[in-house]
């Protein structure tokens, strides 16, 4: 028996009222890197073909890889140079408020600059879904709703959601908006099950924001077990992976999926061949037994 209903789980998201809908998985662009724009079109390409067409990007994607601010978003507008029609084809997302050294700012002055030079680096004069990368301490959600607002009015951004933010500093900002966030972003994984716990689910469902966990295969852990933890959990998911013909990342994948508020795993990887591999996730459904074999892998002990 499945957790879902057929489909349900892989049927395509929507943001919010724009009539934006995206893929049920997304491709990150943390380590997109390097001056080879032949090669970066190809992983582009690779997920689009996939069927993966929502992008998500970062200004701050770049230091990371030991190459300067902005990278990841600079090589992406290359690529858009090189081959403007694949603007077209995709949903793109990127985030904002992580000032080097400061180290965050989410005052309206910054913000405005941060989408500029997102635009900027990019070569695009929309960004469809911008976030706040990190919560900003010092800045007052009423400011941060004045520049959304203002962003939106001038048509540089579609859509607004947040990154790394409790249940209350999201809604402490929607308070201020006349118009729903769309999306939050936080780690979620089957290593990573805070978000089952701390309300960051549950206020996706109540809010309908689309959920984009970063960080789905724990790091990379999963793949390479170094504790009893993450190897209990890993050997939960391959008994799910064997009997559903699919990798073990794919299935960590439909773990993902299958929760109730549809996160969107974000893929990380920078090689063609796995990208493709998470396509495998959407061949098949979790059972509930088999679900919360993983969680209480992952929990350690028992479920209450």
């Amino acid at each position: 028996m499945a957790l879902t209903d057929p489909g349900v789980s892989h049927s395509r998201r929507t943001l919010g009222k724009s009539g934006l809908t995206t893929s049920p998985i997304a491709w990150g662009m943390w380590r997109f890197r390097g001056q080879d724009v032949k090669a970066a079109r190809t992983l582009v390409e690779t997920a689009l073909e996939t069927g993966i067409d929502l992008l998500d990007t970062a200004d701050i994607y770049g230091p990371d890889n030991g190459e300067p601010f902005g990278a990841a978003e600079a090589l992406l507008g290359k690529v858009l140079a090189e081959a403007p029609s694949l603007r077209r084809r995709f949903v793109l997302a990127t985030k904002g408020g992580i000032e080097m050294g400061t180290p965050y700012n989410s005052s309206p002055a910054y913000i405005a600059s941060a989408v500029d030079a997102s635009l900027k680096r990019m070569g695009v004069e929309k960004i469809d879904l911008w976030q706040i990368h990190r919560p900003d301490h010092l800045a007052h959600p009423a400011r941060i709703a004045e520049a959304f607002v203002a962003l939106r009015a001038a048509g540089k951004v579609v859509e607004f959601g947040v990154s790394n933010h409790t249940p209350a500093q999201t809604a402490a900002l929607q308070a201020y908006l006349p118009f729903p966030l769309v999306s939050t972003q936080p780690e979620f994984s089957p290593l990573c099950i805070e978000p089952l716990y701390d309300g960051v689910l549950d206020q996706a469902l109540q809010m309908d924001l689309v959920t984009l966990a970063w960080s789905p295969l724990g790091g990379g852990r999963l793949l390479a077990p170094k504790d009893d933890r993450t190897r209990a959990v890993a050997e939960a998911l391959g008994k799910v992976a064997e009997r559903a013909g699919v990798s073990l990342s794919a299935a960590a994948y439909g773990w993902i999926l299958a929760h109730p508020a549809k996160p969107i795993p974000i893929v990380g990887s920078q090689t063609p061949e796995r990208i493709r591999e998470a396509a495998q996730a959407l061949t098949f459904e979790f059972t509930r037994a088999e679900w919360y074999a993983v969680l209480t892998a992952a929990r350690g002990v028992p479920l209450p």
